[in-house]
């Protein structure tokens, strides 16, 4: 058996393949599991005359039924090539999972920061100025994706058109159970927040193409403040674009504010729009109705919660997905998630009153 030297790849297998479908690099190959993700896998190939490029696949192990659908995140990311989302270029995708134990792809490998916390953001340089420039490219992408015409690229299937909160809170549900045991401190908290959110949804405006985890640090950024690519398109589908907006949101961490997230957002930095000036402009791109927006803000806390039950559970059993710091934190975090859910959704309910 070919001994694995980072997690995930198979450097014998994978050289063939590599020369037939990524024509433009030279063997041999260096891999290098990217840091910050809790989910799939992405390394940093960088072939013999250092041109680099990217290649993602799912977790090792204990993956759950209909997660990490390497395809449909090629598919879209393709689809996007050409409209105003920036996206990297996708190079080749592989079904075959004798190539690597499961399916992958490779795609360009995009210059530039990911601002995962203050210090990325100083070490990109970027001045109070430009920090206003990437919050305001960032909404405008977020809008610009809000506004493809999917129809146009041929992304009819690629959801179902109506009921996305409906089925999303299904989904997570039955995701949630499938990785919480009864006994365990989250399970009464999140049933409580999955009943009220299934009993009150609201009735959706409109379809779009949804990214599912929209927020700063799932971009590339130029050393300006320009979004250069929009990435991890795991969760992405046809749904309610009010989805996107509020997970935006709940990443969204304001000046003096305490972030119950594992995320350590730097928008609280001087220059960084507020959560209302996010919410303003992306009012003005789109005309969106928000007087909603509480619920979905509900339903974004109960999803993190859900997906940080699914990687704690995974922890326990053993497996990493690139990013094994705040582990034991995560029992706690999630209660925290459960109880902002609950909380946000008395706000909505009350408000509608």
């Amino acid at each position: 058996m070919t001994e694995l030297v980072n997690p995930g790849i198979d450097e014998g297998s994978l050289l063939e393949w590599l020369q037939s479908n990524i024509m433009q690099s030279v063997p041999p190959y260096e891999y290098k599991l990217v840091d910050g993700g809790r989910s799939n896998l992405s390394y940093i190939v960088t072939d013999s005359t250092g041109f680099k490029f990217l290649l993602r696949r799912p977790p090792v192990s204990h993956v759950l039924a209909s997660a990490h659908d390497m395809k449909r995140e090629y598919r879209i990311m393709d689809s996007l090539s050409d409209t105003l989302v920036p996206v990297p270029a996708m190079y080749a995708f592989c079904s075959d999972e004798a190539v690597n134990g499961a399916p992958f792809y490779a795609m360009e490998y995009v210059e530039g920061f990911v601002l995962r916390d203050k210090k990325c953001v100083e070490e990109a340089g970027l001045t109070v100025s430009e920090r206003r420039i990437c919050s305001k490219n960032l909404i405008e992408v977020l809008a610009h994706l809000h506004q493809v015409d999917y129809e146009a690229l041929h992304l009819g299937d690629f959801g179902k058109p109506g009921g996305y909160i409906a089925r999303q809170i299904a989904r997570w549900n039955k995701q949630f159970h499938a990785m919480c045991e009864p006994d365990e401190e989250p399970y009464e908290l999140i049933n409580a927040a999955y009943e009220k959110l299934e009993r009150n949804i609201p009735s959706e405006t409109k379809t779009t193409i949804v990214h599912g985890d929209f927020r700063l640090d799932n971009t590339v950024v130029s050393s300006k403040g320009e979004i250069k690519a929009v990435l991890d398109w795991e969760l992405s589908t046809l749904g309610d674009p009010l989805a996107d907006l509020a997970l935006l949101l709940v990443y969204w961490v304001e000046k003096d504010s305490d972030n119950p997230l594992l995320v350590p957002s730097p928008s609280a930095m001087e220059g960084f729009y507020t959560k209302a000036e996010l919410v303003e402009n992306y009012v003005k791109l789109t005309g969106q109705d928000v007087s909603g927006l509480d619920y979905y803000v509900a339903f974004s806390y109960y999803k993190l919660a859900c997906i940080l039950q699914g990687v704690l559970t995974r922890y326990r059993l053993g497996a990493r997905a690139g990013d094994s710091s705040g582990a034991e934190g995560f029992a706690k975090q999630i209660v925290l998630l459960a109880d902002m859910a609950n909380e946000a959704l008395d706000k909505s309910l009350n408000t509608s009153d």
